[in-house]
């Protein structure tokens, strides 16, 4: 397996400038500290995803092909901190430290307690078994909503007949469908205020829709026209998504305002980092990070 070179470009000030003007230009500089590139942490991984950082800022990430999970320490040590994963793909941490799974072959939900107690969460809705979770965000009252594409069946039947985007309620009792419109929704993250959500769709467009009261969502609409594997936001609302270029960000009100290019394509993104300011990338290979004038969003079991 080739390693990749560490090397890393961010979008030029021409280009930025050109595509939204001084006022953005400015703002989009602010979010990476001049001279900050990215490194390579490490490489030779088969196919890495769903960073997702503990109260301390270690980052956790999966190796899909590998059904491994790793821990990258904010001391720098990388460690296994779970084997047979059932193909995890997605990670986040809930209130209480434990975190849940994306078990893309496994076809379910799982939360891993800080003790290591694996406890399934969510593997079937009407009776049918999951597609391949891939991803998940944990809303403020600790339910959390997921996408189900089909990754890693191969051929089979798709076990719900379509690709859709769940929510399970805070007592982890009922899993609703609450989005089932999209092609192939993968990437999704919640705005800061808990009011919008964001579901990237893989086919080239990230949509957005209204969270109501009750969990549900409407209002749909095209918020960027590029999908995304994984996504993540930072304190300021701003949403990354990662592709092909790189990882490109968002402002809220959709204005792209930064482009941080990889020499291999990122899965994933996420912050973490003893502070908070450091951006972690999963890109196939390797796991990348770059200091960042900027925290993540803050995390359901953080301050």
């Amino acid at each position: 397996m080739t390693r990749p070179n560490s090397s890393v470009h961010l979008v030029t000030c021409a280009i930025i400038a050109c595509a939204l003007g001084a006022p953005a230009l400015a703002s989009a500089q602010s979010l990476i500290p001049d001279g900050a590139e990215a490194r390579l942490l490490r490489g030779g991984f088969s196919f890495i995803e769903g960073p997702a950082a503990d109260a301390q800022g270690n980052i956790y990430f999966t190796d899909i092909p590998e059904n491994l999970i790793y821990q990258w320490s904010v001391d720098g040590e990388l460690s296994v901190v779970r084997k047979d994963s059932g193909g995890a793909n997605g990670l986040a941490f809930d209130k209480d430290a434990n975190l849940l799974a994306c078990e893309g072959s496994a076809q379910r939900i799982t939360s891993m307690s800080p003790d290591g107690t694996l406890t399934v969460i969510a593997e079937r809705y009407n009776g049918k078994r999951l597609n391949s979770p891939n991803d998940l965000w944990i809303d403020a009252k600790d339910g959390f909503y997921f996408t189900d594409p089909r990754y890693q069946g191969g051929d089979d039947p798709v076990p719900q007949g379509g690709e859709h985007v769940y929510y399970v309620s805070p007592d982890r009792a009922t899993v609703t469908r609450v989005v089932d419109s999209l092609k192939k929704p993968n990437g999704i993250m919640g705005s800061l205020d808990g009011k919008t959500l964001y579901v990237a769709d893989t086919t080239g467009r990230t949509f957005a829709f209204d969270i109501n009261d009750d969990a549900s969502v409407t209002n749909e609409r095209i918020f960027a026209n590029q999908g995304s594997d994984g996504v993540t936001l930072d304190e300021r609302g701003n949403l990354y998504l990662t592709w092909m270029a790189g990882v490109t960000v968002y402002s809220p009100s959709g204005e792209k305002l930064e482009v941080i290019k990889l020499p291999e394509m990122p899965a994933n993104c996420g912050f973490g980092g003893g502070d908070g300011k450091t951006l972690f990338i999963t890109a196939r290979t390797g796991l990348y990070a770059i200091k960042m004038n900027v925290r993540g969003r803050p995390a359901a079991n953080r301050p």
